[in-house]
C-alpha cells in the first residue's frame, strides 16, 4: 500500500485534516506500507512557507511521520508541487495532442465554442473534454458512487499562465508517486469523477477511493471556527497529549469494538481497518476528548509526565528550563496532580505554591481572621516546628492529633492550614503538599498568614 496525505499550505492544520492524515498513516504503517507527505501549494498567492513548516511541526507532534520525500540535508522533506510543475505541463500537452483536452481562450460569462475548435484570442487554458456516459466507483467506505457526465464540465487543466490546476496536479501526482489508496474527506467526493476521467483518459486505473464522513460541531454541521478552536496547534498550547488527539481522532468514524474508548498507537496499529470506518458524521465533543486526555494523562509515568509538564511551568514562570532542583521539585508533585488536571496547562495553577511564596487568595483571607482560625494556625506552627523527619506521614498524625485534642472538625481546622500553606482553598493533598514545600517554608508561611489576619483586622 502506499497513501498519501496532501494538505494545502494556506493556513493552519484544521483538526479534520490531521484526523485525515491519521487514517492515511494508520493503513499505511498497519499493512508495512509506505506515508507520503505531499504540499499541494499550486495556489501560490495563498500558499506560504510558514503554512508548510507549521504542518510538518503538527504531524511530529502527533507523531505521524512520512517514509520518502525530496532529501535536504536530513529528516525527508514534503513533496511540493510547485516542483513538479514541468511534469503537470507535459501531461497536460499529451491530453492536448490525444484530442482528450483542447485550447480555450475564453472569460468567465462568455459563450464558449473552443470544444468545436472556435478558440478565441485570449490568454489560452488547457480544458479537459468530459465525454457523454456516466463515471462510477466503488467507494471503500461509501459504496458504490456514480455521476452522469453531463453534470461534470470541461475542467481546466492548465491554467492560460501555465499553472495547473488541483486535479491535474493530484492525478499526475498520484499516478507518478504509485499511490494506491487515497483517503480523504467526503467533500471530495464531487471531485473524484473528474479525476477518474482524467486517470481513464491516461490509460491509467484510479487508486482506491475512501471517503469518510466529515467530523461535525454540535449542531450537525462541519466543523468550523464558529464551533470554536479547530487549528491543531492550538490544541498543542492547551495541554493537551498527542495520544489523546491520535486516540480521539481514531474514534470519530472508526471503532474497534462496541466498548473500547482508550487505546493507545500501537492497538490502532494493530486493529485499523477501512471496514469499521462508519458512513456516519464524526461528532466533534470536546468534553470527551479533554476526559480522554486526563485518561492518557493518568496513564503515563511519572517523569514522562513531569517532562510533559515543564514547559508550561516555564512558560507561566514558576521555573527556569532545565533547572534540576525545580525539575526534581516538579517530579516530585506529579502523583498529587495527575488525577486532578486533565490538561497539561492546568498544572501551573495547582501546583504554583510549591515553586514561589504565596499569600492567600483574594476573598479567602476572612476565613483566618478571629480567634479559632489564628489559634490553629499558632499551634500547627508549634507542634510542626518540632517534627523531624518532616514526611506526609508524620505531618498527618501530627494536625490529626492536633484537631483531636483542640475538639475540632478535620475540616475546620485543616482549611486555615491550607489557606496559609498553598493559598488556596483548594490544593493537592494538604500533608504531602507540605512535605514538598519544606518544613522552613511551611512554618513561615503559618507565621505570616497569622500576621496577615491581624493586620486586616
Amino acid at each position: 500500500m502506499r497513501l498519501r496525505f496532501a494538505p494545502s499550505p494556506t493556513g493552519y492544520l484544521h483538526i479534520g485534516s490531521a484526523r485525515t492524515a491519521l487514517y492515511n498513516w494508520l493503513l499505511a504503517r498497519a499493512h508495512g506500507g509506505t506515508f507520503v507527505l505531499r504540499i499541494e501549494d499550486t495556489d501560490r498567492s495563498r500558499s506560504t512557507e510558514e503554512a508548510i513548516q507549521a504542518i510538518m511541526e503538527d504531524l511530529r507532534w502527533l507523531g505521524l511521520d512520512w517514509d520518502e520525500g525530496p532529501d535536504v540535508g536530513g529528516p525527508y522533506g514534503p513533496y511540493r508541487q510547485t516542483e513538479r510543475m514541468e511534469l503537470y505541463r507535459q501531461t497536460a500537452e499529451d491530453l492536448l495532442e490525444s484530442g482528450k483536452a483542447y485550447r480555450c481562450g475564453c472569460r468567465a460569462g462568455e459563450e464558449c465554442r473552443c470544444r468545436e475548435g472556435q478558440v478565441s484570442g485570449g490568454p489560452q487554458a488547457i480544458r479537459f473534454r468530459v465525454e457523454e456516459g456516466e463515471t462510477a466507483f466503488e467507494d471503500a467506505i461509501m459504496g458504490t458512487i456514480s455521476f452522469d457526465n453531463s453534470s461534470v464540465e470541461d475542467f481546466v487543466l492548465l491554467r492560460s499562465d501555465g499553472t495547473a490546476t488541483y486535479h491535474l496536479a493530484v492525478v499526475v501526482d498520484d499516478l507518478s508517486m504509485a499511490i494506491t489508496h487515497v483517503i480523504r474527506g467526503a467533500d471530495h467526493i464531487s471531485n473524484t469523477p473528474k479525476q477518474i476521467l482524467l486517470y481513464r483518459a491516461l490509460g491509467k486505473e484510479p487508486p482506491l477511493f475512501a471517503h469518510m464522513p466529515l467530523t461535525v460541531g454540535p449542531d450537525g454541521k462541519p466543523l468550523s471556527k464558529r464551533h470554536g478552536d479547530v487549528a491543531l496547534s492550538r490544541y498543542r498550547e492547551l495541554g493537551f497529549l498527542p495520544e489523546a488527539m491520535i486516540n480521539y481522532f481514531a474514534l470519530l468514524g472508526w471503532s474497534l469494538d462496541d466498548s473500547t474508548t482508550i487505546m493507545d498507537r500501537k492497538t490502532l496499529l494493530a486493529n485499523f481497518s477501512l471496514e469499521r470506518v462508519s458512513r456516519n458524521p464524526g461528532n466533534w465533543d470536546m468534553n470527551k476528548l479533554t476526559w480522554m486526555n486526563g485518561q492518557h494523562m493518568m496513564r503515563l509515568e511519572a517523569e514522562d509526565l513531569a517532562a510533559r509538564l515543564e514547559p508550561f511551568m516555564v512558560k507561566a514562570g514558576l521555573m527556569r528550563e532545565g533547572d534540576p532542583e525545580a525539575k526534581g521539585l516538579l517530579r516530585r508533585a506529579v502523583p498529587l496532580i495527575r488525577e486532578r488536571i486533565k490538561l497539561l496547562s492546568e498544572a501551573p495553577s495547582l501546583t504554583a505554591f510549591l515553586f514561589r511564596e504565596v499569600s492567600p487568595e483574594e476573598g479567602s483571607l476572612e476565613l483566618l481572621k478571629g480567634e479559632t482560625p489564628c489559634r490553629v494556625l499558632a499551634e500547627a506552627e508549634r507542634r510542626l516546628s518540632a517534627l523531624d523527619p518532616f514526611v506526609a506521614s508524620v505531618i498527618e498524625e501530627t494536625l490529626r492529633g492536633m484537631v483531636a485534642e483542640m475538639g475540632m472538625k478535620p475540616r475546620d481546622a485543616f482549611q486555615p492550614i491550607r489557606l496559609a500553606v498553598t493559598g488556596s482553598r483548594v490544593s493537592p493533598p494538604l500533608f504531602e503538599s507540605m512535605e514538598l514545600v519544606g518544613k522552613e517554608r511551611c512554618l513561615e508561611r503559618l507565621r505570616r498568614a497569622r500576621e496577615l489576619a491581624r493586620e486586616s483586622e
